[in-house]
């Protein structure tokens, strides 16, 4: 039988005495004490080098580690990061090759490893992303199908004021439905000119948006108070994938020249600004040609919607086969029992559950889908983005 764990150090000693004493061969002792003539060889030729020392348990790790980085190097990493306290693992590699080129310096990863043990790396905040938008963009081919809107990247005008130019425009005709300089990008400041556009214009289809606030958030389905009150108005809210404003073009190419002939340079101030900007519209819209509309202007395609806007916010309502459940204060509905969490934007509202398997529920906010309750987590999963064909573009 092998060693006894609570007695080895005893043990030993007595194989060591019961071979001094000349009465049993190394086969003997082997199977008297339950180990390999190996381990009996061991331990006798340890106790002739060390005495009773010799019997102790060394350590496993070896006494040297030939492939370890060299202490010269970790020294000039840790000096080139005291100098360069912004630079990561691979600027500080790069940067140490570059005025070092004799020298065998470490891979970026064991780079990183010595910056982090010696506590000159900040762990990074996990951030959070708006859920991805699964559905396919709607069509861009009559006024009124999609809009899309934005806000232009601010600047100052000459009074030091920020200027955040907020646009509309019909993706069909391209026509500048709304074009106003505004001191914030807010839900407070957007909104209004959101209604005022809906009055003059009627209802699109679709408003198609970036992943920023105030038009999503990273609330299940991208939810923000801006798109429920959109959907609640039967508008479909549609986000492009982030880093990808191809996907919004034309709207993108508006805006190329509206800041290259009205904020370049900007105005005194913010008065003056939005001068500019609606002198910019008139002219976009009634007289410029358009090559993609056979060089005609914008206004000579584009028309109001015949869904028109009276103020009124309707009511959520669903079918009679689907189960509704009112989101709480907290954002968690009541579900056979359970408190499921769904979402705090959606706080009062009415959402939908549609069964889709055994234990899996389609769960959506009128018509706009958030994710699949799986009753066996008693969690909304979001839905997985899945490959698609080619989007609809509106470049």
């Amino acid at each position: 039988m092998p060693w006894k764990e609570t007695c080895v150090m005893d043990q030993r000693i007595e194989l060591i005495g019961d071979w001094l004493k000349g009465e049993h061969s190394i086969t003997e002792l082997s199977f008297m004490y339950g180990v390999s003539r190996n381990t009996v060889y061991k331990w006798i030729g340890r106790y002739e080098l060390g005495g009773l020392e010799g019997l102790e348990e060394r350590p496993s790790a070896p006494g040297s580690h030939p492939n370890a980085t060299a202490q010269s190097l970790i020294d000039a990493i840790i000096s080139a990061r005291g100098d360069h306290p912004r630079w990561g693992p691979k600027k500080i590699g790069r940067w140490l090759r570059n005025h070092q080129p004799d020298e065998c310096w470490p891979a970026i990863s064991t780079t990183g490893e010595i910056l982090k043990r010696e506590g000159m790396v900040r762990p990074r905040k996990i951030k959070r992303r708006t859920p991805p938008y699964t559905q396919p963009f709607n069509g861009c081919d009559r006024p009124n199908q999609t809009w899309s809107a934005d806000y232009k990247g601010q600047f100052r005008t000459g009074d030091g004021r920020l200027c955040y130019p907020f646009t509309i425009t019909d993706n069909c005709s391209r026509y500048l439905l709304i074009c106003r300089g505004l001191p914030q990008p807010t839900l407070e400041t957007t909104n209004p000119w959101f209604e005022r556009a809906f009055k003059e214009y009627g209802l699109p289809e679709a408003i198609r948006t970036d992943n920023g606030s105030p038009f999503a958030s990273v609330a299940l389905g991208g939810l923000s108070r801006l798109s429920i009150w959109l959907i609640k108005l039967g508008i479909r809210p549609e986000r492009i994938d982030s880093g990808h404003p191809e996907q919004n073009g034309r709207h993108e190419r508006m805006h190329r020249t509206l800041k290259e002939e009205t904020a370049s340079p900007p105005k005194s101030n913010l008065v003056q600004q939005q001068m500019a900007f609606e002198s910019f519209s008139r002219e976009f819209n009634f007289e410029r040609p358009h090559e993609a509309l056979g060089q005609t202007p914008p206004a000579s395609v584009y028309e109001p919607s015949e869904r028109r806007y009276n103020g009124r916010v309707p009511k959520v309502e669903y079918d009679d086969d689907v189960i509704v459940r009112h989101v709480r204060h907290n954002g968690e509905i009541k579900w056979k029992g359970h408190l499921i969490y769904v979402s705090e934007v959606l706080a009062g509202e009415p959402v939908g559950l549609e069964q889709i398997d055994e234990h899996l529920w389609d769960i959506r906010f009128s018509f706009h889908h958030l994710g699949i309750l799986n009753e066996t987590t008693n969690k909304v999963q979001p839905e997985v983005k899945q490959k698609q064909g080619r989007r609809t573009r509106c470049g």
